[in-house]
């Protein structure tokens, strides 16, 4: 790369793209060809344009158009979906045409953007187009060429316009159409024509905007997956600004934001390649020979993640490595992304400018949330490339309200901020009906799966039986630094490996964060989930709120409230907090109903059936094809399966990651609730809530897709919905039966049995429950997670599932209890069609970067070996291309050889090329010769500890996949291998600094992926 950005020897190449971009903007400055006479004459005019002082003064403009950003977000508030790239778009087109020519495009005043933006856009999307198609196609491509030309001419119009009214009405504008219209080349003295100025200005239009927006959307993308490092930018920025007025001296006093910018052009620079020519014959390395006038493109993503220059975790967003004196120490042309030399981008200190006030004066007066926690990074591609579909959500900070920041700003800017309209683009989130009777209260939840966020709606749907009413329901980030202090707050939350969930880690980290009495206005109450079997990290995160909300003066209203998954009731477990302490503690403190509510009978959904059908799609998951599906195991076993599915076109995987699925009610299920109601099969359901859903509202869905794909069906009954039925039939023999399982039998009848609500209907048919209380006791469906096991080195738009089919009597005596998900899974065939995304896995469940130097050992039984799958196959492709790989161990644990022995064979020809050393243990065949005497997996760790100490002290990784009861055995049997060690070592280690030791490695050199 040093050697390719020596101009002597390397020139820039206009090519592809942007040698169609010349047919709208001709020889403009970064498409003319090297030695156009007009791009010297640009140049020289134009750079000194580009001046420290000029791009100082043009501060004003750009706070301008930032302001108006600022306030749209702010009108809209915190419930506004912010469409990221569009806004951005919006925004920097704008400050461009008011610095550059005093022109505005009033992006933020009206819903449709202006003619020439629209233009631009198609324009630059059919540029690309053409480069994509032959020549030969032409022809065929009538309608896109004349849409092309339009396209042109507007765009030259709009621009010749400008022109011609600032010659006729001159001014002293220090900007670059005064630039462009009074300067002279001073080498020869002449101007440029009318043609260059024009196209010299739609090009600055064109690369100012798309690039500077694209930064702004990658930096904010990552500043919300590194609470860390949004924590950091934040105080900064407090630190060096307040809440005073941004001006233009602190823009070099923000060095942390300085790196942010920095490092994210370094993984996401926008214009990622540099396309050059050579000037001769060439040999550059010492080693590759480029003839004269060959092409050489530099691609930035591959130079900017270098582990040579950047280390083994070039790979990941880190903004310190960024700071001033790391940054210094770079090897030349370590980082490029404003183009090289005498063609490199002549606008980087405006873009760096105008990045720079933007993220301080967002970061000064909002807090952000990701709108989708789990949204994972994809690309829209025009000459640049930005993020796409990625949204999030802004909430003033400090309590303050639209106007006071409007006055705010406009004694920042010195003059009137423009008021704004809402654009067309962009979503909105419908806060539930909200009634103007009872106390209000809100309700922040943390959830990765759904269940925490289900727990809110219920409660925010049972507040008007209690006298309150639910102001707002949202996740914990979309509060953070911002808890209300005027209505008591209710906190439903998770911990997933002891980590906060997605949706809450800003939230939890700027928590961490605070010294004092800073919460001692906000009352509080906080419910936990998790699973106990998780031991240490049980309950870590609720519990940690819960005492940091009281320390830092919080006043709790209720005792805190836990739900443990290993009992498997934990919608009982959820409602008896609820009705025995929550709702108790609220009326004691805030009045409400006098009396206890009647325990279940849920009329607050109204549903009108109708004979319309139509379809409804979840819209977190896409469709995706079934390619393969096939069994893995003998006849008798366990049934095991495998499923290819082909992704859709820009949805993207990491080995280790795992694909949610939307899975569908079984077919069985859902006629005997059609049979139980009476309904006909294609009845349309129309949903009228009174008060918080997540079902769809207000529009007709056929009843087979609502009780197929929206509703948990099978989810086990709680006492609140044994108490409803009794409530709803005259039985007297009913009533007594229900009666006595509402009691003391409801565990072990029940719960443990995992009777559902439609096992009791069917149980009890005289009970009459009305549709809209059986459709409202029913949690909503949620999506299932399963490890992905390939890796997408094999072929990055397919993904491979391997997944155990869960189907056994049912314990409640009707029939079958099935798995939702693996069932659903079971009977998809090739050319099906079902709905998923890919969610990332813990950050320490993938492959080490440095896998040349870091050994891996593996851990797995059954269908815990999915993972590791991919991981192999990830290293087999890595050995395939060339690499050499550090040793990698696989322990695995299933019955027999020819029973479940998963992927054989694939892994016996991995083993041939050295990509792994497959271990294994067979449960009914321990005495053969390859289980070498050990029954189960952790036996087999055991046993070849000496191998898996020789790997541990040469740094390796250790991961274990499988269910709980497997988890536990593996920690055990690494508990004992570390105390044997420090025995032969002649150290004394009691149970104590073992379990210390094992907390110190737990995510970071050793993962887990364990699931009940």
């Amino acid at each position: 790369m040093n050697e390719v950005c020596d101009e002597s020897r390397f020139s820039k190449i206009v090519a592809l793209a942007l040698e169609q971009v010349r047919n709208g903007v001709h020889d403009g400055l970064f498409t003319a060809y090297p030695g156009e006479h007009n791009w010297e004459i640009a140049h020289r005019v134009l750079v000194p344009a580009f001046g420290p002082l000029s791009i100082r003064g043009m501060f004003g403009e750009m706070h301008d158009i930032a302001s108006q950003l600022v306030m749209k977000w702010a009108r809209h508030g915190p419930s506004y979906v912010i469409p990221v790239t569009d806004d951005f778009t919006r925004l920097t087109l704008d400050t461009l045409a008011l610095c550059a020519m005093d022109y505005r495009f009033n992006s933020y005043y009206q819903n449709e953007m202006h003619p020439f933006i629209n233009a631009m856009g198609e324009f630059l999307t059919e540029s690309g187009n053409r480069t994509r198609r032959p020549a030969i196609m032409a022809p065929f491509y009538r309608q896109q060429q004349l849409d092309y030309d339009a396209n042109i001419e507007l765009m030259r119009k709009t621009s010749d316009e400008v022109v011609r009214y600032r010659k006729e009405h001159p001014n002293d504008r220090k900007d670059l159409l005064n630039a462009m219209i009074k300067g002279k080349d001073p080498k020869t003295g002449e101007s440029l024509s009318d043609r260059s100025i024009t196209d010299n200005m739609i090009t600055f239009l064109i690369a100012g905007h798309e690039t500077t927006s694209g930064l702004l959307s990658f930096v904010f993308y990552y500043l919300l997956k590194s609470p860390e490092a949004y924590q950091k930018a934040q105080q900064e920025v407090d630190g060096v600004i307040g809440r005073g007025p941004v001006k233009v001296e602190h823009m070099s006093k923000i060095p942390y934001i300085t790196a942010i910018l920095r490092e994210t052009l370094r993984l996401m620079p926008t214009a990622p390649a540099i396309s050059l020519q050579a000037l001769k014959d060439e040999v550059i390395g010492g080693k590759y020979r480029i003839p004269k006038g060959e092409p050489v493109v530099a691609l930035l993503p591959k130079i900017h993640q270098d582990p040579a220059v950047y280390g083994d975790d070039a790979g990941e967003w880190k903004p310190e490595r960024m700071l001033d004196e790391n940054f210094s120490k770079l090897p030349p042309n370590a980082w490029k992304p404003f183009g090289n030399g005498m063609r490199a981008c002549i606008g980087r200190p405006f873009a760096w400018q105008e990045a720079l006030l933007v993220v301080a004066i967002l970061l000064q007066n909002f807090n952000f949330a990701a709108e989708d926690s789990s949204y994972k990074l994809r690309f829209k591609q025009t000459l640049t490339i930005k993020p796409k579909e990625f949204y999030m959500r802004a909430v003033l900070r400090d309590s303050m309200t639209p106007t006071q920041l409007e006055q705010s700003l406009v004694s920042s800017a010195g003059r009137p901020s423009s008021e704004t309209k809402p654009a067309s683009t962009g979503k909105v989130v419908i806060a539930p009906k909200e009634s103007d009777q009872g106390q209000a209260l809100s309700i922040f939840y943390g959830s990765n799966t759904g269940t925490c966020e289900a727990f809110a709606q219920r409660l925010a749907s049972d507040a008007p039986m209690h006298g309150f009413r639910a102001k707002v329901v949202d996740s914990l980030d979309s509060v953070n630094q911002n808890l209300p202090t005027d209505v008591p707050v209710v906190i439903i939350t998770a911990s997933y490996e002891g980590q906060p969930p997605d949706n809450a880690v800003h939230f939890y980290r700027s928590l961490e964060s605070l010294e004092g009495d800073e919460m001692s206005r906000v009352a509080y109450s906080v419910f936990g989930c998790g699973h106990s079997d998780w031991k240490t990290t049980f309950h870590r995160i609720p519990n940690a709120i819960d005492r940091m909300l009281e320390e830092r003066g919080g006043e709790r209203i209720a005792a805190r409230g836990g739900a443990d998954a290993s009992h498997g009731d934990m919608f009982t477990e959820f409602e008896t907090w609820e009705d025995q302490v929550f709702w108790p503690a609220m009326r004691s403190k805030y009045g409400g109903s006098e009396t206890e509510p009647g325990p279940s009978l849920d009329s607050s959904l109204d549903v009108t059936i109708s004979s319309t059908r139509s379809h409804t799609l979840r819209q977190d998951v896409e469709p995706a094809k079934v390619l393969v599906a096939k069994v893995l195991t003998a006849p008798g076993a366990p049934l095991k399966k495998h499923i290819e599915i082909q992704l859709p076109s820009e949805m993207t995987y990491s080995a280790g990651d795992y694909l949610a699925i939307l899975p569908i009610n079984p077919q069985e299920s859902v006629q005997r609730v059609m049979r139980r109601f009476g309904l006909p099969w294609d009845a349309v359901l129309v949903i009228g809530a009174r008060s918080g859903t997540t079902l769809p509202t207000d529009t007709p869905i056929p009843a087979v897709d609502l009780f197929g794909a929206y509703v948990e069906l099978a989810q086990p009954a709680t006492k609140r919905n044994v108490a409803a039925l009794l409530e709803a039939t005259k039985d007297s023999s009913a009533k007594e039966e229900l009666k006595r399982l509402s009691g003391p039998a409801f565990t072990d009848e029940i719960s443990a049995r995992r009777v559902s609500v439609l096992d009791l209907l069917d149980r009890f048919p005289s009970v009459s429950l009305p549709l809209g209380s059986f459709i409202a006791a029913l949690p909503p469906m949620r999506v299932r997670q399963y490890s992905i096991s390939s890796s997408p080195l094999w072929n990055p738009h397919h993904v491979t599932l391997t997944y155990s089919v869960l189907d056994q009597l049912s314990l409640s005596g009707h029939g079958r209890y099935v798995g939702v998900a693996s069932n659903y899974l079971a009977h998809l065939d090739a050319a099906d069609t079902l709905h998923v995304a890919v969610r990332s896995s813990n950050q320490a469940f993938h492959l080490p970067a440095d896998a040349e130097h870091t050994p891996v050992i593996m851990v797995a039984a059954g269908t815990g070996l999915a993972p590791f799958r991919g991981f192999v196959q990830e290293r087999a492709a890595q050995i395939g291309a060339g690499r050499s790989l550090a040793p990698a161990l696989l322990f695995f644990g299933c019955r027999a050889p020819d029973v479940d022995d998963l992927y054989a064979d694939e892994f016996a020809r991995w083993a041939q090329m050295g990509a792994v050393d497959v271990r294994r243990a067979y449960s009914r065949a321990p005495t053969g010769p390859a289980s070498h005497g050990c029954k189960y997996v952790q036996d087999r760790v055991w046993a070849d500890r000496a191998d898996v100490v020789e790997l541990w002290d040469r740094g390796a990784r250790v991961f274990v996949c499988g269910s709980r009861d497997v988890g536990e055995a593996v920690r055990g049997t690494c508990l004992r291998i570390y105390e044997d060690r420090a025995r032969e070592l002649g150290k004394v280690v009691d149970e104590e600094k073992a379990e210390a030791w094992f907390d110190g490695i737990r995510n970071d050199r050793y993962a887990t992926d364990v699931f009940a």
